[in-house]
């Protein structure tokens, strides 16, 4: 259903130096510089009633979002496996920058009622999740090395083995000291710190896990049950067809956290005395496969992390 507030949808092919922009309205498609003064030429030509929509390009699009939010223009960050699905229902196969703009602004006119708008970050969370996110990356880094040197070709070779010794210390170097800067922003932000004593208080969540869930999915407290299991990838999806019933899997989402929720299933499963512990060990006597059981113990972290959240705010507003 069209919303009569919005006149025009305006798509943004979004990449590093350019921007490829098409307007709804009369059809006319262009190109700007994706550079803040560009952006804000643009921008200023844009009437009342516009609706604009972009792709997550891993950072190129940030200028763009700030310059439309900071004049009140409503704007999507679209999931470009959605807009890649919608586009491909109209059986349409060319693809240029031009096509892709035009793409974005169809999906946002006939989508935009169920989609939500970007809103500027916190600064202390937008920091936190680039500094989880390159601890995520050394620790990946770390892994591949340890393996490396139990290689047996590398303990048959002490040159090979003081390298990659060597790599691995200034890998343990750098993590530590993200680890730090991880541990002083949580203390000096407020809010940051509120929401890590939430998070420490269910089981299973420890201070590596915290600030992942605190970076990965800062929605927490604002979403229903369903939503914050379908952003965190744990809600089982259905596989049925006519009488035959199939295997529920849970697909999707955002894998830092589910990645995160499943070392912290793992946590609560292991401690029998706490209610999720508890909670587990009734899914395995009920029959349930030890996977599946973790996947539900996953489910319910999440949805009990998401309404002590809402509380909290609940309760800073009361």
């Amino acid at each position: 259903m069209t919303d009569h507030r919005f006149a025009t949808f305006i798509g943004f092919d979004v990449s590093g130096n350019t921007i490829a922009v098409f307007n709804g309205s009369n059809g006319q498609t262009g190109e700007i510089a994706n550079t803040a003064a560009a952006i804000e030429a643009y921008a200023a030509t844009l009437d009342a009633g516009c609706y604009c929509i972009c792709e997550n390009t891993g950072g190129h699009e940030a200028v763009l979002l700030s310059v439309l939010y900071a004049r009140n223009i409503p704007v999507h960050r679209a999931d470009a496996a959605k807009v890649k699905a919608f586009v491909q229902s109209f059986g349409t196969r060319g693809k240029t920058d031009a096509l892709d703009a035009r793409a974005l602004a169809a999906y946002g006119r006939e989508r935009h009622a169920g989609l939500t708008l970007w809103r500027l970050e916190d600064r202390n969370v937008m920091t936190l999740r680039q500094l989880v996110l390159r601890r995520e990356e050394l620790v990946t880094m770390r892994t591949a090395e340890k393996n490396r040197l139990k290689a047996p070709c590398t303990k048959q070779t002490p040159w090979l083995q003081e390298t990659i010794t060597v790599v691995l210390e200034a890998l343990q170097t750098q993590i530590s000291s993200l680890e730090a800067r991880i541990a002083a922003l949580l203390k000096d932000s407020e809010h940051l710190k509120q929401a890590q004593r939430i998070l420490l208080s269910v089981p299973g969540i420890g201070k590596t896990l915290a600030p992942v869930i605190l970076a990965s999915l800062p929605e927490l407290g604002t979403l229903s049950r369903r939503q914050v299991a379908s952003l965190a990838g744990v809600a089982p999806h259905p596989k049925d067809s006519g009488k035959s019933k199939g295997y529920r899997r849970m697909n999707g989402g955002r894998p830092l956290i589910k990645r995160a929720l499943f070392i912290a299933a793992l946590t609560a499963a292991r401690n029998k005395k706490s209610s999720l512990g508890a909670y587990y060990n009734r899914l395995i006597q009920n029959g349930k496969k030890p996977i599946k059981a973790i996947g539900a113990l996953m489910r319910k972290i999440i949805v009990v992390l998401n309404a002590k959240m809402r509380d909290h705010y609940a309760q800073q507003l009361s």
